[in-house]
């Protein structure tokens, strides 16, 4: 398996990274493990989670998905085996969220006693605080490295003039720097991403692994209309694609996809792979079918004609 290093890092990757966001939620402990053992098995070993999973769906409060890793690295005895990434800052219910110092330094000993290991590879902010300092969020994140329960940081759902701000606090006042982009980047949702944040993860150097890479599983071409999407767990995260330009890149998927005698989901993260910035795309499997999608992936290198087509189809106009 090709490996990836992550930036600026020592981490290094294969070329997808399992999102954790399933463990808890649509996987149970026992599907969760084995699917855990598989990814590791087929030649993986990156896993991304957050302490807000699973808060959105019924009944859940957040940390379900860590707290599911944590029982899985406490049977397995294996956490050494895999380069584990975590958030912080998201909304978990009675005033806990941002970024203020207090808020990491208390998340990141829950996030470690549910996760139970001492230590993340990769701590990231989940999403921007306009209401801290970003000196007073890095300086957090300095006492978390210096007392070895973080490797590195990064940073998602940040806008490139608030990363480019961050990154230069980081070098004039000798603080940790983001070195680690998480964006919402995928075949469909691609203006934000390459306009405004590629620019700078492209002079910084830094690792870039995108969220939503099949647009929550719109780019599979399981969901071809809002019928086919209805009862499902991630209805209300298709919806919005079901318009002429969405229907337009499942054709454009659907053509290589026949030419290449692969799945329209393996073609759609063979087109991010290859993408200049990217480092390494998360995904989420929940059956072996799925699974054997992901590798196919990453043994797929797509053709200029390949790449143009859906260049083009995607494009917007």
């Amino acid at each position: 398996m090709e490996q990836r290093t992550l930036g600026n890092t020592e981490l290094v990757t294969a070329p997808l990274i399992f999102g954790g966001n399933v463990f808890g939620w649509t996987l149970n402990d026992r599907e969760s493990f084995d699917m855990i053992d598989a990814w590791l098995d087929a030649g993986y070993n990156a896993i991304d989670t957050a302490d807000v999973y699973s808060r959105w769906a019924e009944g859940h409060s957040g940390g379900e998905s860590e707290a599911v890793l944590g029982r899985y690295f406490r049977q397995r005895g294996n956490r050494d085996r895999i380069m584990l990434t975590s958030k912080v800052g998201m909304d978990m219910g009675d005033g806990k969220k941002g970024l203020g110092k207090e808020r990491i330094m208390h998340a990141i000993e829950q996030s470690l006693q549910r996760l139970q290991t001492d230590y993340l590879d990769l701590y990231l902010s989940h999403q921007d605080d306009p209401d801290t300092p970003l000196e007073e969020t890095l300086d957090a994140y300095m006492r978390l490295i210096e007392q070895g329960k973080v490797r590195y940081v990064g940073a998602s759902n940040h806008t490139g003039a608030r990363l480019e701000e961050a990154l230069d606090i980081s070098s004039r006042q000798v603080l940790p720097r983001y070195e680690v982009l998480q964006p919402f980047y995928n075949l469909y949702d691609r203006a934000d991403y390459e306009r405004d944040l590629a620019p700078v993860a492209r002079e910084h150097g830094l690792g870039v692994t995108p969220y939503f890479s099949l647009a929550s599983g719109f780019l599979t071409g399981k969901y071809r209309s809002r019928e086919d999407a209805r009862g499902k767990s991630r209805e209300q995260f298709v919806d919005k694609y079901f318009n002429e330009r969405g229907m337009r890149i499942l054709e454009a998927l659907d053509s290589v996809a026949e030419r290449t005698d692969a799945s329209p989901a393996s073609v759609a993260l063979a087109w991010l792979i290859a993408q200049p910035t990217v480092t390494a795309p998360i995904v989420s499997a929940t059956s072996a079918n799925q699974l054997a999608q992901l590798r196919k992936a990453t043994e797929l290198t797509l053709d200029d004609e390949a790449l143009e087509q859906l260049n083009r189809a995607s494009a917007e106009r």
